[in-house]
Formats: structure tokens, C-alpha cells, sequence
């Protein structure tokens, strides 16, 4: 374990020497000598003897050699910190338990019994096992020492200050029954839950197992560990699949190989292992109040103290870049068709409610986010059964729109088929200035027309290079002209939203924005998948294309000489692969800039990224986010589509008044 709460976890499948405890026994001992910077370490059911043993369970030779290998094992962990959980048959007074036996520091800390006996085509426990039902005694006498024995059983380790780590155990079929144990278990507290398994391969069942860990993993808010006995057990009848699977709170972290998926058939053992993060898996609980309503079905649990070393080095969990942004491949396109139908159905909603006939008016700049907006606004009308005439795109270029942009806005509009009109806002805007007496760049503009204005703006000194209200009053003509039509279509995006990365009362204000609530690193893939799936050909195809890989700028300031774009938003506030990094993890996990920083340096970005530079943009971050909340506060209504919304009506209420000084103190 580390000090952010991150616990390494092991599920090992077994070569399994079958009724044999004593090659079983060398074998788990093997693979723990191989995993000893785990912390966790689960392998299947009744490892100790083999599932698949049948009759000979009535035998006390096997049960003898079982009870006897189980003290060998647990003396092999004394002085490691690490919890190890092996199954094995145990003998209670009159009745024989398939159960999971819970070791750690040369103890056997507790017995947990199977509580669901799977009595049904393959399966025949009920011949061999009694069902737990939490009546039996308390205490089992095993490998020469009294034992905890129930149902009850739940492994504390203190761990960090404020991330205790409790641990669940249930075995193979206790998951697949209406109410697992792991959900009483969950809700008294345990975050990890390990399940010791022996399923079988047949047609389609790994998928339905994968649903089973996963959702459990979600319904439980917490990691799921399942590890699946393998072929080496008896093949007489069935096969075991030798599936294992950790999941933490609705996703799969890790997932081995297994029989039938392709790959070349695994005989020995092997064993996957993924580090889970207990601290998101507690703060989650404690946001989601529903969570914390199942402890009125608590059941009474016996806790039993174990210790984790806190020193665990590296990280063994894939870390996205891009959180936001699922890996390419099927799942992305899924992804974006999901966001967009959101985005579309959102939006129709909307314009349903407005008087027949009336325009869908949308500021078209040639970038990202008012593409994506347009995109959305034509995909509604059709949905509609709208005429696309009725969106009414307008592109207003000023003193930094390059003939790039420019083009590409008339260009989408006009194969797109909407009505496009464009107005240059040079001379409003130079106008303005006039009026308010302001001189930018410490040019006197009285007396200056456009084309002397823009002459004099590249013969600005060098160091000429920000004027805010020359940016903001092109910004707020845009929008004037906007809403002077009448219904505004909003373009700005998540990320921009979270900086405060607009002009407030300008591209800040809309009467409806169907980006809202999407991250920067997100609207480029949306871009692209309209480009492929809506318009796998054609000119609209190469418009997008091009407009994807246009350098992200508000284009408020003035052009190089050559024409080209010189404002460059990242340039100024930092990449926004990092941004979004931390807005997820930040605002979405409820991390600490520590632990933000900490998982930048395992993080998959698309490029690699100067600490000093990650350093100087999570505190820009940090700063806006706090100093911008004002302009959070008032923002136009707009869909949720992901897990992070800062909607001040829906996901996030902040005063704009709070003070950034604490994580500002962190982030050092």
C-alpha cells in the first residue's frame, strides 16, 4: 500500500495437482515467493486440494493433509505484510465447509464458509458440503490453533492515517445469488472484496462473469477480486476456465488470459495483479449518499487487525491520459455515438419548445467546439424533421481570424446546408474602442480607420502582446450580434467552462449548449467521428478534418504576418491533455494535488511532459478554477453527458468567493 491509498492485489490461478495438498501447498508457496511486492494475494477455491475431488472430500487423508499444509503456507507469510487467501475443505463438528482461509504475518487470521452451495446440472456440492449459515460456532480448531470461523469475518488493516483497508471474502457461487454476502459485507465497510473461485468454461459464460465482477465492483463501490481455478483441475466432465478478474467500482482494472479466448493454452500457473485505490473507492462512498442508506441492512461483523507495509513502490494500474477519452478502437466509437445522441436529444428537446419557425442562430469561428455545436444543431433538425435553413450560422471575423478558419467556417456551413451569413466586426469593435477612450496596444485609434488600424497593429512593439479588453470587446459584439438574432446556440466546451477560459456575458452566454458538459481532449474525437460515420466522404469529411487539426486559439488577437494564427490557448494556460487530466481527477475523484501529480507520472499522455510544465499548469488550474467559479455560477442550461458536469444546478455548487490558497499549498 502507498500513502494515497493504492493496495496491490494478486489473483492467481493455480497449477492445480488434484487431491494432492502437499504439491499444492509448494505450489502456492512458489507463486507467493514470485508476488511479494503484493499486498493482496487471492487464489481459487479449495486450492489446497483441487476443486474437482469429489468423494474423496469424505476422506481424512485429503482433509488431514489440507488442514496441515494450511499451517506450512501461513508460516511462510510471517514478516510480510500481506494478506493471503487460500481455499480449502475444513471440518466443523458434524459438518464439512467449503471455505476460504485468511492468513497474514505466520497467522491464520480467520475461516470464511461458502454460503451458497451450487446444487445444479454440473455442480454437486450439497453431497459433499453444508451450506454457512451464520449458526455455527464461532471458532474452529485447525493446524493446532483456534481459529475465527462465520460468515462474519471482516480484515482490517489501519494503512494509511484516514485509509483503513477492510476486506471482504466470499467464494464462487456466494456471487451469483440475488443478494451476495459481498453486498452486506460492502455496506459494514469492506472495500475490498476477494471472491476464491472454481467456474467452469462453457459458451458465453465469461462474459457473464465479467458482468457479474464488474457490476458488483459498481453496486458495491468498491474493488472485486475474483481468481478462477484453471484446466489442471480434473477434466472428467468440465473444464475450468482459469478466469480471473479485479474490478473497482464499475471497471475493469485487469483480466488474465483464459480457456477458449484465443490465446495459447496456459498450464501452469500465472496470475494477474492491479493496484486498486481504496482512497477514491472511500471518498466515493462518502459523496454518495445512497451508499451510505444500505447500512440500515448491516449485519454484525467480527473484525480481525491485520498490517500492510505503506512503502508499496511504483504503481501497477494503467493510468489513462486522457480520462475522458476512451482508448481507440469499438469502444470509442460507441463512446462518441452515445455522447453525441445525448447532446442531439438534449438539444431537440429544447427547440420543441420554441414557437414554430423560429432560427437556431450559432457563431461558427472554424474551430473545434463551434463545429461540434453546428454538427449537433444540423444532426437535431434532421432529427426533427426540421428544414437545415433554419440554423442560421454566422461567422464574424475580426483583427485574429486567419484566412484558415475563415474558410473552413464557410466552407462546413455551405455543405451543410445551412444559412450562412457572415459580418466582419472590424469596424464595430474599432468603434468601440473609440468610444471607450481605449487606445490597445497603446494605439491611439481616434482618427484611424480599419485598414490604418490594422497596419499600426503590426507595427505594435514586440512586447505589445495582451490587451484584455481589446479581446473582450470582439467577444461581446460576437455575442451581441448573436442574440440580437434571437435563439443562441452555445458552443463552449467542459474545459474551457472549468478555466473560465471566456468572456463572461460574451462566448460565456447562450440560450442552450449541447457542449457543456465536454472536455476539450473529448470534442476533437467527436469531430472525427461525425467526420467518419456521418460523412464517411466527401467535402464535409475533408472540412472536419481540417478543422481537427487547426491549433486550438480564440483567435482575439492579432495574426502573424503571414497570416498565421499566433494566440495559442495552450500556449497560455498549458496543454489541455493535462488540464483535463486534472479536472477529472480533481473535480471527478476528489484527489489532492499530491496524488493528481502523483499519477501524472504514470499517466499514458500522448506525449511526454516536463514536470516543471505539469507543475505550472496544475497551478494555473487550481487558480482559475477557483478565481472563474463566478462565471460558472450563471451558465445556460445544457445536457449532462459524462461523469463530471459543473453545472451550478446540477453536479457542482461552489462559492465564487473560496480561496485556492490550500491547494495551491499542496500542489508545491
Amino acid at each position: 500500500m502507498n500513502r494515497f491509498g493504492f493496495v496491490r492485489v494478486t489473483c492467481a490461478t493455480l497449477r492445480t495437482t488434484v487431491a494432492s495438498p502437499e504439491a499444492n501447498c509448494r505450489e502456492i508457496v512458489r507463486v507467493l515467493d514470485s508476488v511479494t511486492d503484493s499486498d493482496v494475494v487471492v487464489f481459487p477455491e479449495l486450492s489446497l486440494t483441487g476443486y474437482t475431488c469429489g468423494d474423496l472430500f469424505g476422506q481424512d487423508v485429503l482433509l488431514d493433509g489440507a488442514a496441515r499444509v494450511l499451517g506450512e503456507i501461513a508460516a511462510t507469510t510471517a514478516g510480510r505484510k500481506q494478506l493471503v487467501v487460500v481455499g480449502l475443505p475444513v471440518r466443523l463438528e458434524n459438518g464439512l465447509y467449503n471455505a476460504a482461509a485468511v492468513l497474514a504475518d505466520g497467522e491464520i487470521l480467520g475461516i470464511v464458509p461458502k454460503q451458497s452451495l451450487p446444487n445444479y446440472k454440473e455442480f454437486y456440492e450439497s453431497r459433499w458440503f453444508r451450506p454457512a449459515d451464520g449458526t455455527e460456532p464461532l471458532e474452529v480448531e485447525i493446524a493446532g490453533r483456534s481459529v475465527p470461523f462465520g460468515v462474519d469475518l471482516l480484515f482490517e488493516s489501519a494503512g494509511v492515517p484516514g485509509l483503513p483497508v477492510v476486506v471482504g471474502v466470499e467464494i464462487c457461487e456466494d456471487l451469483w445469488v440475488p443478494i451476495p454476502p459481498s453486498s452486506y459485507q460492502a455496506a459494514a465497510g469492506a472495500a475490498i472484496l476477494l471472491n476464491p473461485s472454481a467456474s467452469n468454461e462453457t459458451i458465453g459464460k465469461s462474459a457473464y462473469r465479467k458482468d457479474l465482477v464488474v457490476g458488483q465492483s459498481g453496486r458495491c463501490v468498491a474493488a472485486y477480486a475474483y481468481a478462477g481455478s484453471g484446466p489442471t483441475e480434473s477434466t472428467t466432465d468440465i473444464v475450468f476456465a482459469g478466469h480471473s478478474l479485479i474490478a473497482e467500482n464499475g471497471r475493469l482494472l485487469e483480466e488474465s488470459a483464459r480457456v477458449g479466448d484465443g490465446s495459447p493454452l496456459r498450464r501452469g500457473s500465472y496470475w494477474i495483479t492491479s493496484d486498486v485505490d481504496v482512497g477514491r473507492i472511500l471518498a466515493e462512498r462518502r459523496t454518495t449518499t445512497t451508499f451510505d442508506q444500505g447500512s440500515r441492512f448491516v449485519r454484525p461483523y467480527r473484525r480481525i487487525d491485520f498490517a500492510l507495509a505503506t512503502d508499496m513502490a511504483g504503481l501497477r494500474r494503467f493510468v489513462p491520459g486522457a480520462p475522458f477519452v476512451p482508448a481507440e478502437g469499438p469502444e470509442l466509437h460507441r463512446r462518441c455515438a452515445e455522447i453525441f445522441g445525448i447532446q442531439c436529444a438534449g438539444l431537440a428537446k429544447r427547440v420543441e419548445q420554441l414557437p414554430a419557425g423560429t432560427s437556431l442562430n450559432i457563431g461558427v469561428s472554424g474551430g473545434l467546439d463551434s463545429t461540434l455545436s453546428l454538427l449537433v444543431t444540423v444532426k437535431t433538425c434532421d432529427l426533427l424533421g426540421l428544414d437545415r435553413s433554419v440554423v442560421r450560422g454566422l461567422t464574424m471575423p475580426g483583427f485574429g481570424t486567419t484566412s484558415r478558419t475563415r474558410q473552413n467556417a464557410l466552407d462546413l456551413m455551405g455543405h451543410l446546408g445551412i444559412s450562412p451569413e457572415t459580418i466582419d466586426i472590424s469596424e464595430l469593435a474599432l468603434q468601440t474602442f473609440r468610444e471607450l477612450g481605449h487606445q490597445p496596444f497603446g494605439i491611439d485609434c481616434r482618427g484611424l480607420d480599419v485598414p490604418a488600424f490594422r497596419e499600426a497593429l503590426a507595427r505594435r512593439p514586440a512586447g505589445a502582446r495582451n490587451d484584455l479588453t481589446f479581446e473582450n470587446v470582439q467577444a461581446r459584439l460576437r455575442t451581441f450580434l448573436l442574440m440580437s438574432r434571437g435563439f443562441v446556440v452555445g458552443t463552449g466546451d467542459l474545459s474551457e467552462l472549468a478555466l473560465g477560459w471566456c468572456t463572461y456575458n460574451a462566448d460565456h452566454m447562450s440560450m442552450y449548449n449541447p457542449n457543456c458538459s465536454i472536455p476539450k481532449t473529448l470534442v476533437k474525437f467527436l469531430v472525427r467521428y461525425v467526420a467518419e460515420h456521418e460523412f464517411p466522404a466527401g467535402p464535409v469529411r475533408d472540412t472536419l478534418m481540417s478543422i481537427a487539426e487547426t491549433l486550438i486559439s480564440p483567435e482575439l488577437l492579432p495574426a502573424s504576418a503571414a497570416g498565421e494564427i499566433e494566440q495559442s490557448t495552450e500556449g497560455t494556460l498549458g496543454p489541455y491533455e493535462i488540464h483535463d487530466f486534472i479536472l477529472f481527477h480533481a473535480i471527478r475523484c476528489g484527489y489532492s494535488p499530491e496524488k493528481v501529480r502523483f499519477l501524472s507520472g504514470f499517466a499514458a499522455f500522448t506525449q511526454e511532459y516536463p514536470p516543471a510544465l505539469f507543475e505550472r499548469t496544475m497551478r494555473t488550474f487550481f487558480t482559475r478554477f477557483f478565481r472563474q467559479q463566478y462565471k460558472r455560477s450563471c451558465v445556460p442550461d445544457g445536457p449532462k453527458v459524462g461523469t463530471v458536469s459543473l453545472s451550478p444546478r446540477g453536479d457542482w455548487r461552489m462559492p465564487s468567493d473560496a480561496d485556492p490558497a490550500a491547494w495551491l499549498g499542496h500542489a508545491e
